[in-house]
């Protein structure tokens, strides 16, 4: 990429001579700017906001799940709405909180990264933001229906979401068509920018490991989106039209929609990590001032990852009943699954390996990230492992394993990337001493919630329960507390980002020292439009 720099100063000068069109678009005041805005920089800035006030929101209701865990005994909600509280809580985190701030992010970065003057379908980019604040006020708003909202858990499974389901039902079907049809257009849009905006000379195999990892994510959302719209509308059809896909008596079967569920949710627990892999394939080299190790094996894991998480949906069914040979098949295409994202944590230790490294905050997350979801990894093989399984099935070992991946994985690997990107955002210079508050403020509370649930798990508390036990009330009160801290600790990061926001110190053009590509050529804050002029990539 030698001719960056050079085609820096092409970029500057292209903005006199679009200002005008700069001028037309940028300057529309207030909320015309972001209602009817088309480009990828506001669109990528609506997501990432939406997205943490769903995270707040999400994390409120976990606070009513572990402030009535606490201690044993009903406290402070019925049972119902306990209930209703880990199913939203769990459908707003995976689809309002995770989902956009990585959909967010490929908004914002991935255009800058392929030098690309914008997504490529830009009307159906602001589309594909604005209809998820209604599809989350319409989940939202069920909470308030008689009867009360979703209280089936967010798998839904049948016939728990029919039969026995509130009359919110209908509202919560219709949220979730609305955010697949989100996810499936922000996923076209995505893979025709890539495959066709990219700078000259950027062929595949020298795109940031980011945008190989949103290519693929791309096209898994495109393929589960619809099963997931299969599963809800039969669930729909089954509650208020009399067909039976899930009834026994009616000739259906309730362990079909465990199968049809799965084929959805596991390629989607891939689809909420395989940009974190992208965003640590960026961060690590840059702050270990060496070159990615092993870039191609980086590519061919990452969609190994994505081919075999078709293979591996009925791990999370050991108990209902499969023949043996069907379990033996999905045990060892799970213990499968592990190698490439194996290949992955030695690849990012590797690239660290005699490299000069610094702790800014960015690296911080990234470490973080790479031991805490290496823990999560470690207990889902054992969850692979079919007699095992049996033990373990619906514990709070399971709520351990997928909080580990997705917590200290996917959230913050989001973590990681606002930090990385915020100056080249904002074009000023976050708070360190804030900022490492927030960190370790973090990662010591994650712990303390999720580490102890291990062993809430193997001693036998299952998940999903109001009360417990009396032999788990120290751990529980343990956990509650860590949550509680884990919660605070996340206004410190809205601090810093408003902090950020609104001034301090002028970030340069490039204010990592180890940091590649070509996002990092434009000034910050970056202009509103760039590369008009494509750079050219050697």
């Amino acid at each position: 990429m030698t001719d960056m720099l050079r085609e820096q100063n092409e970029v500057e000068g292209t903005q006199t001579e679009h200002e005008q069109h700069e001028h037309h678009e940028h300057h529309q005041t207030g909320l015309k700017r972001w209602l009817f805005t088309t480009n990828h920089k506001d669109i990528g800035s609506l997501y990432l906001m939406f997205s943490f006030a769903m995270f707040l929101i999400g994390g409120a209701m976990a606070m009513v799940i572990r402030a009535e865990l606490f201690q044993p005994g009903l406290q402070l909600v019925e049972p119902n709405f306990f209930n209703q509280m880990t199913t939203v809580h769990g459908l707003i985190m995976v689809f309002g909180a995770v989902m956009p701030a990585f959909t967010g992010l490929a908004n914002w970065m991935v255009p800058l990264m392929i030098g690309a003057p914008d997504m490529a379908l830009p009307r159906m980019n602001n589309w594909s933001f604005w209809i998820l604040p209604f599809a989350f006020s319409m989940l939202l708003a069920s909470l308030f229906m008689e009867g009360g909202g979703p209280n089936f858990g967010w798998t839904f499974y049948a016939p728990l979401s029919t039969t026995y389901s509130p009359e919110s039902t209908g509202l919560f079907v219709f949220a979730i068509h609305i955010m697949g049809i989100s996810s499936i257009m922000g996923a076209i849009n995505v893979i025709v920018t890539i495959v066709n905006m990219r700078a000259p000379g950027m062929t595949y195999m020298k795109m940031p490991l980011f945008v190989w990892t949103w290519l693929i994510t791309a096209f898994l959302l495109i393929a589960v989106m619809p099963v997931l719209a299969g599963a809800v509308t039969m669930v729909l059809t089954d509650k208020y039209f009399g067909t039976s896909f899930f009834d026994a008596a009616g000739g259906g079967d309730p362990v079909m929609f465990q199968h049809i569920f799965w084929f959805f949710g596991h390629p989607e627990v891939y689809i909420m990590i395989l940009p974190s892999f992208g965003i640590i394939s960026a961060i690590v080299p840059a702050f270990s001032r060496k070159k990615l190790f092993g870039y191609s094996s980086m590519v061919y894991a990452t969609a190994s990852i994505a081919g075999l998480s078709f293979l591996v949906w009925a791990h999370h069914m050991f108990t209902t009943g499969m023949p043996v040979a069907a379990e033996l098949f999905f045990m060892y295409c799970t213990m499968l699954i592990s190698v490439p994202t194996g290949v992955k944590v030695f690849n990012w230790v590797a690239t660290m390996w005699r490299g000069s490294l610094t702790f800014e905050v960015p690296m911080l997350f990234a470490i973080a990230f790479i031991v805490l979801f290496t823990i999560g990894g470690f207990s889902g093989l054992m969850l692979a492992i079919t007699p095992a399984d049996f033990q373990y099935h619906d514990t709070y070992f399971v709520v351990a394993h997928f909080h580990y991946v997705l917590v200290s994985g996917a959230i913050f690997s989001i973590m990681a990337a606002a930090y990385y990107w915020l100056p080249k955002w904002t074009g000023h210079m976050f708070d360190e001493k804030l900022a490492k508050w927030h960190f370790w403020c973090s990662i010591i509370s994650v712990n303390i919630l999720f580490f102890p649930m291990h062993f809430l798990g193997l001693a036998g508390m299952p998940r999903r329960i109001p009360d417990y036990a009396l032999q788990f009330a120290d751990i529980n009160a343990v956990v509650s507390v860590g949550g509680f801290l884990f919660g605070l600790s996340q206004l410190i990061f809205l601090a810093v980002v408003i902090k950020c926001a609104r001034g301090g110190e002028k970030a340069a053009a490039k204010p990592w020292d180890g940091a590649e590509g070509l996002e990092w050529t434009v000034a910050s804050p970056a202009p509103h439009h760039t590369f008009s002029t494509p750079p050219k990539v050697d």
